[in-house]
């Protein structure tokens, strides 16, 4: 009984043990999750679907409408009888019902511009929606870059702290057998308490970044997730050889948001038009059919014997035949005086109109500063890259050398320390700008307005 019961606690543990284990996410799982899961991207396409919407209902709006209509009464006290001339208490029930019609013929042509500048704004909507989508797909390889080289900080952390310990053993050798000064000892102790508290840092910085990812994808932030580093091929590392010139009139050419407001140009002229379009007289045309019943209604005739007499018809001939109506129309409405509402509209139309046309232009010197600052951070983000290789060069073979002195008794531990300290920001200032690299790579296709999923 107690084996069993030991049995199924190990298989408890081990189980909940599994169940812990960190999931993997790669960069394109990430971007995947974050595509699928932003709020803000949600809302851009529930944003299509309302001009879906007002697209359907403009078109609509060319088609005549339809309506019904169905109506009762009961009158009860003294009415006037038209075959005795005199009033009498009675009671009158009345049914009617009627079906009608009306289709606008000419609007000012408001109907057209409608129609248009309803197809523009889903244009405009969906220009949008895609330039946010390249945003969260930004948003989260940045992200995702402060991660991995989080990870790379602690790492080099961790195997300077290492480092530094092996120092301190070392040191605490040398100093038992009197070949080195107890402050020495007592400086190594020192960075080793230093170097763990770099670590500290860095693990901090790192479960921030890594809290900003899993918000950004918006997955469980209580699991526990591992990121996979992905591989940074040589050739990635290779300056490519780019024209400012060309960079700016693609980014011109290829910007979601900014043909997003090229196009809004276009939804503010058809809503000038619109507005112009009061001026004119509108004409429609209407139809209608009705009919009615009493139970008052007679039908006088004449019996057998010539007098005259009065009958009472029924509700199904009152109704198709003898209450019968049709009616035909037109209509037109000439505008002549509407308390200079319409001049108001035309007038804060054109501000519109106008506010549209400034809003490119200062979206079109946006972009040029983007492409450009881009295109300058990308050389010399080159540049650094170059430097720092040839600066990590030097400092491994001034460590090695170091520590080697340093060995046999040539070097003091001050020199040492100096060198080692070279070396970790030496190895620092590498990784950082190999990923710096990278980095202003894919913002310089950002910013124009050809990053993918495929990043």
């Amino acid at each position: 009984m107690r084996l069993s019961f030991i049995v199924l606690f190990l298989f408890g543990v081990i189980s909940y043990a599994g169940a812990q284990a960190p999931q993997i996410i790669t960069l394109q799982q990430a971007i995947d999750l974050a595509l699928e899961n932003n709020p803000a991207l949600r809302q851009a396409e529930n944003n299509i679907l309302i001009q879906d919407a007002n697209v359907r209902s403009a078109q609509m709006d060319f088609l005549p409408n339809l309506n019904a209509g169905f109506n009762g009464q009961r009158r009860t006290g003294r009415q006037f009888v038209q075959e005795t001339l005199q009033f009498d208490d009675f009671t009158t029930n009345t049914m009617g019902g009627s079906i009608s019609t009306n289709v606008v013929i000419f609007d000012g042509l408001r109907n057209i511009y409608s129609l248009r500048a309803s197809q523009s704004a889903r244009l405009s909507a969906e220009e949008m929606l895609e330039r946010q989508r390249e945003n969260v797909i930004f948003s989260t390889a940045v992200a995702y870059l402060n991660v991995i080289l989080g990870e790379e900080l602690l790492n080099i952390a961790i195997e300077n702290l290492e480092s530094s310990r092996q120092q301190l053993e070392q040191i605490e050798a040398q100093v038992e057998v009197g070949m080195r000064p107890l402050v020495d000892l007592y400086n190594q102790e020192a960075l080793v308490a230093r170097n763990e508290f770099e670590i500290v840092q860095q693990e901090n910085s790192l479960n921030i970044n890594k809290l900003n990812l899993i918000r950004i994808m918006a997955i469980d932030p209580l699991q526990e997730y591992d990121f996979e580093i992905p591989e940074i091929r040589e050739q990635s590392l290779v300056m490519q050889d780019f024209s400012l010139n060309e960079l700016v009139a693609a980014a011109m050419a290829n910007r979601r948001d900014l043909l997003s407001t090229e196009i809004q140009i276009t939804n503010a002229s058809q809503n000038l038009r619109i507005a112009r379009g009061a001026y004119l007289p509108t004409v429609s045309l209407s139809g209608s059919l009705s009919s009615g019943y009493s139970d008052q209604f007679r039908e006088t005739t004449l019996d057998p014997n010539g007098n005259l007499q009065r009958q009472t018809v029924g509700f199904f001939d009152q109704f198709t035949d003898r209450n019968r109506s049709r009616q035909v129309g037109f209509n037109v409405q000439i505008p002549i005086f509407n308390r200079y509402n319409t001049t108001r509209q035309v007038q804060l139309s054109q501000i519109q109109y106008k506010n549209a046309v400034i809003e490119l232009e200062t979206k079109q010197l946006e972009v040029f500063q983007e492409v450009r600052q881009a295109y300058n951070d990308y050389i010399a983000a080159a540049k650094q890259l170059e430097t720092t290789e040839r600066s990590m060069i030097a400092a491994t073979k001034a460590f090695e050398t170091e520590q080697e002195r340093f060995r046999v008794g040539a070097s003091t531990l001050i020199e040492l320390t100096r060198a080692q300290a070279e070396f970790v920001s030496a190895s620092s200032n590498r990784v950082q700008s190999v990923y710096r690299f990278v980095f202003q790579e894919k913002l310089l296709e950002y910013y124009l307005g050809r990053i993918s999923t495929e990043i």
